[in-house]
């Protein structure tokens, strides 16, 4: 009995050393902390910076406004120009479309003029091919010229149809008032089907007709010359909308937060006047959580990119996959300028490691916790049995 509890006891010795050994030796970093990536708010314009947001360590929503740069002397001149210009191509535009009314209330005038005068023009013609016929078939009823006729001779010298000291036949005579009808005849022809009016001299369109088509002619060319004032108006409202738009933002200025993060450091004071490009304020971004660490040379030299690890918060039994994503070596102080948290002295003597952390985001108390500290494993150690169901 004596035997089997010294048997026993030195089990549980030897169980007890083989876990405190394996604990020991297992691939692990002690100076493990969350680190995130810094971001910089730098000034588009030049001007006076006021904060929205000053306390250090503040949480910023993403498009929250953390400071804003207000110029008072922003330059408006050439917006008041294209402003100036596009008022006079307004008005271009205006006197243009004003000749197109003139125009066609002309126009309008001109058409009613010439409606009256084709009327008053057929009904002449028809006058005087009725008065042309009466006169054939006076000269057919009598059948003979009789000079002494004093009727029939003015009939003749009325219709200018006998010149002077020309013989005068009646044969002639009939020819002379039947050509007049077909004359008349025609002319009223063309005036009815065509508006062509015949015997107006040199030209068979009126006054009102031929004025018509000069305004027909300069309607044209107003009408392409109002395209042209519309077209250029256009390209101005753009170009004012694009110096307005310039204008505003030159102006005034407000820069805010593109992801989730903490206010980690003010670069300018409120009241102070800024340059265009000059840093406002640094921001860490808690969306981009990783991990840094170092490890001995050892330990180091078995690690490899895309390796499995764990990491265990200081304070807390629960663990967090992770990953290898970067090996960086011994001295690697310059990949951590732009990074939350820069590395100590120790830190630099031994070998760099980055891990990305996926469940970070999803811890509602971790998931900005940048400079939390904890402890990375690399290797299967024999407590995790014991860790995975306190987890």
């Amino acid at each position: 009995m004596k035997a089997v509890r010294l048997g026993a006891g030195l089990l549980i010795i030897i169980i007890a050393l083989w876990i405190i050994i394996g604990e020991q030796l297992s691939g692990a970093s002690a100076n493990a902390y969350i680190n995130a990536r810094l971001t910089t708010l730098r000034t588009p314009i030049a001007g006076r910076v006021s904060f929205e947001q000053s306390t250090l360590g503040a949480r910023i929503e993403p498009q929250e406004i953390v400071a804003s740069v207000q110029d008072d002397r922003s330059d408006v001149v050439r917006r008041d120009d294209l402003t100036l210009e596009r008022a006079l191509q307004a008005a271009e535009i205006s006197r243009l479309e004003k000749q197109m009314v003139d125009i066609a209330a002309f126009r309008t005038r001109m058409e009613e003029r010439l409606i009256s005068y084709r009327e008053a023009r057929i009904r002449q013609i028809t006058i005087q091919l009725d008065h042309a016929r009466a006169r054939l078939d006076l000269l057919r009823e009598a059948g003979t010229l009789d000079q002494r006729d004093a009727r029939l001779a003015e009939i003749l010298d009325e219709e200018g149809q006998r010149t002077r000291g020309e013989p005068l036949t009646y044969p002639l005579a009939v020819d002379y008032a039947t050509q007049r009808v077909e004359i008349l005849e025609n002319a009223l022809q063309a005036a009815e089907a065509d508006s062509v009016f015949l015997g107006d001299g040199y030209n068979d369109a009126p006054y009102a007709e031929q004025r018509m088509n000069e305004l027909d002619q300069r309607e044209t060319e107003v009408r392409t010359l109002l395209q042209e004032a519309r077209a250029r108006l256009r390209a101005r409202d753009r170009r004012l909308e694009q110096a307005r738009t310039t204008g505003a933002q030159m102006a005034g200025a407000a820069l805010t937060a593109d992801t989730d993060s903490l206010l980690w450091e003010i670069r300018a004071s409120t009241g102070e006047i800024v340059q265009r490009g000059d840093p406002i304020a640094t921001l860490a971004d808690c969306q981009s959580l990783i991990v840094s660490l170092s490890v001995t040379e050892n330990v180091y030299n078995t690690l490899r990119l895309g390796q499995a690890a764990v990491f265990r918060p200081s304070g807390s039994s629960r663990t967090f996959d992770a990953t290898v994503s970067r090996l960086a070596g011994s001295g690697a102080d310059t990949i951590y300028r732009d990074l939350a948290v820069a590395p100590g002295p120790r830190h630099l003597e031994r070998f760099d490691v980055t891990l990305i952390v996926p469940g970070l985001a999803e811890d509602s108390q971790l998931d900005c916790a940048i400079g939390r500290t904890g402890r990375v494993f690399f290797d299967t150690r024999p407590l995790d049995w014991l860790r995975g169901l306190s987890g």
